[in-house]
């Protein structure tokens, strides 16, 4: 009787929290009909902002890629001062707001602050453009790949590391032969689930985008501006492609448990 209630009240809870909520949002958006539907998501604003969402997610993807493959290295192979403070601080984009985060890059990086502001008489401006756009989106992405990749070079990889190296292996072939077969498949979800945020990142890009129509409008604040514009439709045609990508996220992530490795991964 106790797994029955229990796997009743699950089911009732996703059912009510994410099920609805997402039939609603394709229902709204086909509400009057594919034609209207087809041309709110070929409306030049709404692909601007798609395109500059895929844009920044693939600029913010290679830079996550390096820096969290080398930062989840150096964090399992060494034992120096300052790690564990390292490890806090590549996971603080958790715990801090993404308000708060797109506050705090405004203050550094705007116009009046101190490093916007060396750089303003250089005709050089971080923020309401796609850098300020990518900054934050690398902020609150970081700890992804760190965080899947971690875990497994924790426990795996190293004696044959050690292997390689005695057997004369320089950097370029210990990385390709022995670390990224071990995690590749951690690297890959690490991946996905950086994607996702970057795409569907709102509050910190809020802050630093300047808002501006057919320029720095991802698509979050794109979704934002149809609905306040008292264009619910086409706010909810683009609210259905970012619920489909978090959708192929969850595909993907379904694809890889099932296929991928089941031990040394956590």
């Amino acid at each position: 009787m106790a797994r029955i209630v229990l796997i009743s009240l699950s089911f009732l809870f996703v059912t009510l929290v994410i099920a609805v909520p997402v039939a609603a949002v394709f229902h709204r958006a086909f509400s009057e009909g594919v034609s209207t539907y087809v041309a709110n998501i070929l409306d030049e604003e709404t692909l601007l902002a798609i395109r500059l969402t895929v844009l920044t997610a693939l600029i913010v993807l290679p830079l996550n890629v390096i820096f969290g493959v080398a930062a989840a290295w150096l964090i399992a192979r060494y034992r120096f001062f300052g790690r564990r403070a390292l490890l806090i601080i590549i996971e603080a984009p958790f715990a801090i707001s993404p308000i708060v985060a797109g506050l705090c890059f405004l203050l550094v990086y705007g116009a009046y602050g101190p490093v916007g502001g060396a750089l303003s008489p250089y005709g050089v401006q971080l923020m309401f453009n796609l850098t300020g756009i990518v900054l934050v989106s690398l902020f609150v992405t970081c700890p992804f790949v760190v965080r899947e990749l971690l875990p497994v070079l924790m426990v795996t990889g190293e004696d044959e590391e050690k292997a390689a190296i005695t057997l004369g292996a320089n950097g370029w072939h210990l990385f390709r032969f022995v670390i990224l077969p071990n995690i590749s498949w951690a690297l890959v979800y690490g991946v996905v689930l950086t994607a996702a945020r970057a795409m569907g990142e709102f509050g910190a890009v809020s802050v630093v985008a300047g808002s501006i129509r057919g320029e720095t409008m991802t698509l979050p604040l794109q979704i934002e501006l149809l609905y306040n514009d008292y264009n619910a439709t086409g706010a909810f045609a683009a609210a259905t492609v970012l619920t489909a990508l978090a959708l192929l996220t969850l595909v993907l992530r379904g694809i890889l448990n099932r296929f991928g490795p089941k031990k040394g991964h956590v």
